[in-house]
């Protein structure tokens, strides 16, 4: 994108009554973002939602002085501007009608890897929610997924860090400019997260951290992953404002589960029990239902290395079922050989990991 288009965006995207949607339309109909200031308003007015009050600032020159000035800071401190339009834009936010036409970022970001994931939840974890992030990023380090969160205190920032312990990829996603880091306490993680993935904001650097730029940031935490995962939540909270934009947006959605009586997790049970998200108590049971796999070498040598691997009472259980019966469905696996559905999810994983089993499209498993 040359720099009159990036300022021109720039200059649309900070007009009052031009949000995303309709500066989308207005792209669309002129085909690029100079050109709608080329245009001539009776011209735009034929576009069908586009009035009077939408186009008032159109031509005001005070937001194209502050559109210049926002490229020079983009530019003195190389962040990175993708344009919705562009391959270097999060594939799965073009696809969300309202995703911001502009989106900064800093750090070693790459979106090339497609297994992203957002992890969401109060800011006030307990030992219980810590305990699962933690165990959770280390079970999915194996396929190298990115990690997507907003860098708030409690789960925010513990899944983020372990997702850095185990050398994945995170992306913090901020509701402010990237001339700053808030909470101001997590500013001691920046050079760590750019180097291990990055910043991520539609925010210039005159924003502030003001609340409705988080509900706002929210819409693209959900939209720029396959699924939103929230592992605790009140009643009420920013997580499941996440998880709905989520479920708006076609996304898979998890929740992990607490006792009835934990206010923590008031949130996630609701969400549960109203069929807005999967039952998460693992790994395991997220890369089932994504149909992920975990990046191995051939079968065929991996067999070969491993044919003596030792396996444990249940192992051999599902590995001899597969074996005589050939390709069957999870479902059917922990039905014939009398396992809870979780137990047999997990088991697959690690069995994938010894090289013993394999998946196959259509959420199959057979034994190699």
């Amino acid at each position: 994108m040359t720099e009159p288009e990036i300022i021109a965006a720039l200059r649309l995207q900070n007009i009052p009554n031009i949000g995303d949607v309709t500066a989308k339309k207005l792209i669309a109909h002129c085909g690029s973002p100079s050109a709608i200031f080329e245009d001539k308003p009776h011209h735009l007015l034929k576009i069908d939602g586009i009035g009077k009050v939408t186009l008032k600032g159109l031509h005001d020159t005070l937001y194209l002085d502050e559109a210049q000035q926002e490229f020079e800071f983009l530019s003195k401190e190389n962040i990175e501007v993708s344009y919705f339009m562009e391959d270097t834009y999060p594939e799965r936010l073009k696809h969300c009608l309202d995703g911001p036409i502009l989106l900064f970022q800093r750090g070693n970001i790459d979106l090339k890897q497609q297994k992203i994931i957002s992890v969401v939840g109060t800011r006030n974890v307990t030992s219980y929610g810590s305990s699962f992030a933690q165990q959770f990023i280390a079970e999915l380090a194996p396929l190298n997924p990115i990690i997507v969160s907003g860098l708030a205190y409690g789960v925010d920032i513990k899944v983020q860090k372990a997702a850095m312990d185990h050398g994945l990829q995170t992306i913090a996603c901020m509701a402010h400019g990237l001339n700053q880091i808030y909470p101001k306490a997590h500013a001691k993680y920046q050079s760590k997260i750019e180097a291990n993935g990055g910043f991520l904001t539609e925010f210039w650097s005159t924003s502030q951290p003001n609340r409705e730029n988080f509900l706002k940031r929210n819409r693209i935490i959900a939209g720029i992953s396959e699924a939103t995962i929230v592992i605790e939540s009140a009643e009420k909270g920013g997580s499941l404002v996440t998880a709905d934009l989520a479920h708006g947006y076609n996304r898979e959605v998890f929740a992990v589960p607490g006792r009835a009586t934990d206010k923590w997790s008031k949130g996630c049970n609701d969400l549960i029990k109203y069929q807005k998200a999967h039952l998460l108590t693992s790994a395991a049971e997220l890369i089932y239902l994504l149909g992920w796999q975990i990046e191995e070498e051939k079968p065929e040598k991996t067999v070969q290395k491993q044919l003596f691997v030792e396996l444990d009472e249940t192992e051999q259980s599902i590995y001899s079922y597969l074996q005589l019966n050939g390709k069957q469905l999870l479902d059917t696996v922990a039905l014939e050989c009398k396992l809870p559905i979780f137990k047999v999810s997990s088991t697959l994983v690690q069995m994938e990991m010894k090289g013993v089993i394999r998946p196959l499209p259509g959420k199959l498993f057979e034994a190699v």
